[in-house]
């Protein structure tokens, strides 16, 4: 089996049009690869692409994308909901579907049977390591995380993160393929609940949270601190309502289930507000209003 080279991707697969997939399809796109989008749902498939359509246009309008430039990287999308077909023309697959680990598994499992010998299969999720689906793959060397931040057309990190069983050749791939869409990637030698951002949020969301339960400051005061004495561009209160109190209460039920910690369980407050339907920005309520 042919181990993988950064030379042989030319054709991408992303697997799953939600927020996530669509990005990274584009910002594959965009860095000149042919890129395929796939979904089990046509509805959805149909709103991605008017989405990145919309998106595309709007950077047009501002100048900070050409016209040919736009129609090209449009052009090299495809949108499909036939997964075996997809995988067998792509030279590296991203996998951005649901947080479910049995979906995830079945994923893989049709990945491994379908994909060409030399292709990388990478699972973008930031809460699940890749060795719970390497196995299902049949080809463990060349599963990794390729863990990109929302929203993925903006934000330059990308995790990879190697589980016991990933070859050197699959890390330095698929570390070379996010420098090529304009990332600045990070290696992450053996993995580990939260990978490293979020253990680094998760830390100064826990002692914010902490503080103003305490009565210390009040939640402004200590956003405030944050961007003003430490340079943070919002505090972690702003943060978190923007990234989605769900997501945030979701990312921590995840890490105490793999972890066993107290420490990593759920905040009371998070929660309570995601029973109350106050879910941050999108619902126009969380620890601010909006």
């Amino acid at each position: 089996m042919s181990e993988p080279t950064i030379d042989s991707v030319r054709n991408i697969l992303v697997v799953g049009a939600g927020t996530m997939g669509r990005q990274i399809a584009m910002s594959a796109a965009l860095a000149g690869y042919t890129a395929t989008l796939q979904d089990i749902s046509p509805d959805m498939l149909k709103a991605a692409q008017a989405d990145l359509a919309g998106w595309v246009a709007g950077r047009v309008a501002k100048g900070k994308l050409d016209p040919a430039t736009s129609r090209s990287s449009l052009a090299r999308l495809a949108f499909t909901t036939a997964l075996e077909t997809a995988a067998a023309a792509a030279d590296f697959v991203i996998e951005a579907a649901t947080e479910r680990l049995d979906v995830k598994t079945g994923i893989f499992e049709t990945l491994g049977r379908a994909a060409p010998a030399h292709t990388v299969l990478a699972t973008n999720s930031s809460t699940l390591g890749s060795s719970k689906v390497a196995e299902a793959s049949g080809r463990p060397d060349r599963v990794c995380n390729m863990h990109f931040f929302n929203p993925a057309l903006v934000m330059k990190c990308v995790e990879v993160v190697r589980h016991p069983g990933t070859s050197h050749a699959t890390a330095e791939t698929t570390l070379e393929l996010a420098r090529r869409l304009g990332k600045e990637p990070v290696l992450i030698n053996r993995e580990i609940p939260g990978f490293i951002a979020n253990r680094l949020m998760g830390a100064i969301q826990r002692e914010a949270l902490a503080l103003a339960e305490a009565g210390i400051a009040s939640i402004s005061d200590i956003d405030t601190t944050a961007r003003s004495a430490l340079g943070h561009p919002m505090g972690p209160f702003r943060v978190m309502d923007m990234v989605g109190l769900d997501v945030i209460d979701f990312i921590a039920q995840a890490t105490h289930a793999e972890t066993g910690d107290p420490a990593d369980a759920p905040h009371p407050a998070v929660t309570a507000l995601v029973a109350a339907g106050k879910l941050g920005r999108k619902t126009g309520a969380g620890f601010y209003e909006y």
